[in-house]
């Protein structure tokens, strides 16, 4: 009966790494993604959030725009000047949301902007239909 509950194999989990200066929001939005099936890394700014796109290789960043030490816009930036790491879909998940913010998160390339607060069976949507194009293979165990 419990062999029910350790039934999801890990190494083929979407990795989504999960970047907010607000821990009550990284908690909530890791505890529904990993409810539902997803690895969940978080990082609580954007320096922290480059150290661990480099080491995790996510499948998906989920970002935030206004954070300490280095802002979502930044992140971008280093992102897509990365030949490594500018092909790892964004979507940003932010309370700016005012035209030139998303034009501006737009012009690196993101694939949504989630505006908070938000409904999470959405997020959950664009969060499927972006990783759904996407074949899971790093975190494939051989």
């Amino acid at each position: 009966m419990f062999g029910l509950f350790n039934s999801k194999k890990k190494s083929t989990r979407a990795k989504i790494l999960v970047v907010d200066d607000e821990p009550d929001f990284v908690s909530s939005v890791q505890c529904r993604l990993e409810w539902c099936g997803y690895e969940v890394i978080n990082a609580a700014n954007g320096e922290e959030a480059l150290e661990k796109v480099r080491n995790e290789k996510p499948d998906l960043v989920l970002l935030d725009t206004s954070m300490p030490v280095m802002n979502g816009h930044e992140v971008l930036d280093r992102l897509a000047k990365n030949p490594d790491l500018r092909d790892i879909p964004v979507i940003m998940v932010t309370a700016l949301c005012e035209p030139q913010d998303i034009t501006k998160a737009s012009s690196y390339g993101i694939v949504d902007y989630v505006a908070k607060p938000f409904d999470f069976t959405e997020l959950l949507r664009k969060i499927a239909d972006t990783l759904g194009n996407k074949k899971i293979s790093s975190n494939v165990q051989r």
